[in-house]
């Protein structure tokens, strides 16, 4: 079954969702049309040229890119420059532009995830936080003898409480109600008032995913009306943020950890700052131009940050703080995307039964060359 573009929106705001970003961003449909049906994907870090002629060269339907093409507000589409005569492209040929950025650098086995995983760090957390998982209570109401049933549809989205899974409270009780005229009652008479055992089963739900628990909560009670409530809760579930912070297995030195990074990610070059020969453990990494975080790696007493784009100023305030920097570029440290993001929609299009092919993008190149 071939989806259409907003199956996949919907797909994408699953594995990294668009309400993530920060405010000055601008993720989700760029260009297009929701309705198109896709068959080919094409994955690219930018919606710059090579990626757009690619993806229309292999007769795809949907680019998927990191870097918005449409980034600031645009008053008229010109299609003489640079970014008009892209849009025109796409549209000509019924491609369908879907951006995520930040989106995906704050979820969860998004970029810096992906980052942090290929140089090798443990028990990451979020460099900066940005927002925590907003929580509620779900109480439902289930005759004794089907309590399992309802909570095994539930723990897919809930019950997890720091480290442990599973979580619920029951308690017994007396419910009342009488079927009405047109109700098929699972238990009880048509007119006539019940008196039965229940279990009252409370858990924890993540907010986004109220609605899906929901269903999958009600086909498996066997109430045709389940009687449940929601409860609002102050208390935060994950937090969430932008970069991570990890360990490295063991402690090593500054210019080993970077020859790893540039042979690993197979670079013409790197820059650092600081004693090649320190020994470095705690790790900070921020996919793109990381180096507005120096103070939240300094507060987290990392040892060196692993971004790109840094700066003269930069270089200096790190040096202040007492923090090393590698800066391995902004390209290199966010094109571990492509392939996530391939891997994670193969997924999804599997479970779906979407028949989907996705190509990564081959012609992008670093803008950057080292002689």
């Amino acid at each position: 079954m071939e989806p259409q573009v907003s199956d996949i929106i919907g797909i994408i705001n699953k594995i990294a969702p668009f309400g993530f970003a920060e405010e000055w961003d601008n993720s989700g449909l760029q260009v297009g049309d929701p309705t198109a049906r896709v068959s080919r994907i094409m994955v690219s870090l930018d919606a710059g040229p090579e990626a757009i002629e690619a993806a229309v060269k292999k007769r795809c339907q949907l680019l998927l890119t990191h870097h918005p093409l449409l980034f600031r507000p645009s008053k008229i589409i010109n299609v003489a420059d640079a970014t008009g005569h892209l849009i025109k492209l796409a549209l000509k040929n019924d491609l369908s532009i879907v951006s995520l950025h930040t989106n995906y650098d704050i979820a969860d086995n998004g970029i810096n995830d992906l980052l942090a995983e290929h140089i090798g760090l443990k028990s990451c957390i979020p460099l900066r936080i940005t927002g925590c998982e907003e929580l509620v209570k779900l109480i439902v109401f289930v005759p004794m003898g089907h309590e399992e049933k309802v909570t095994e549809a539930l723990f897919q989205f809930s019950g997890f409480i720091g480290n442990y899974s599973d979580c619920s409270f029951q308690s017994s009780g007396t419910g009342t109600f009488k079927p009405l005229a047109g109700a098929d009652p699972f238990i009880g008479k048509v007119g006539s008032r019940e008196y039965t055992e229940e279990t009252r089963i409370e858990v924890l739900l993540r907010k986004d995913d109220v609605p899906v628990a929901i269903e999958a909560m009600a086909r498996a009670h066997p109430y045709e009306e389940p009687a449940y409530d929601l409860y609002p809760l102050i208390n935060k579930g994950r937090s969430r943020g932008l970069g991570r912070v990890g360990e490295l297995e063991t402690g090593i030195a500054l210019e080993t950890l970077a020859a790893r990074i540039k042979a690993g990610f197979f670079l013409g070059g790197l820059r650092i700052v600081g004693d090649g020969a320190r020994i470095v453990n705690r790790v900070a990494v921020c996919g793109g131009g990381g180096a507005s975080l120096l103070r939240d790696a300094g507060r987290h007493a990392v040892d060196v940050l692993v971004t790109g784009d840094v700066k003269y100023h930069d270089a200096r305030d790190a040096q202040m703080l007492g923090l090393a920097l590698i800066d391995m570029g902004h390209f290199a440290s966010e094109k571990v995307m492509i392939k996530g993001m391939a891997s994670a929609l193969a997924g999804e299009f599997a479970e779906r039964g979407f028949t989907v092919e996705i190509l990564p993008c081959e012609t992008e190149t670093d803008p950057f060359v080292f002689l």
